[in-house]
């Protein structure tokens, strides 16, 4: 099991919930929308990628832990 101590406190969390939840509206846009610039390849990525942002950054709000953070980085908040 991974050892996920705690690394951001009540502010970030918050950041990131919200931000997560931002990314995961995004997605659903992206795939219900019908709007054709750039094709529908672009349309695809965008809400697979903008999914996957948002699914991690909801659960790094959910336990409480960053991953760039823990690789060293120093993110204000």
């Amino acid at each position: 099991m991974l050892n996920l101590t705690p690394n951001i406190n009540r502010a970030g969390r918050t950041a990131r919930g919200l931000s997560g939840g931002l990314f995961l509206l995004i997605a659903i846009h992206a795939a219900l929308s019908g709007y054709p610039a750039g094709g529908a390849l672009l349309r695809w990525t965008v809400a697979v990628l903008a999914l996957i942002f948002g699914g991690v950054q909801i659960f790094e709000a959910a336990s409480g832990w960053c991953i760039m953070r823990a690789l060293g980085f120093r993110t204000p908040m």
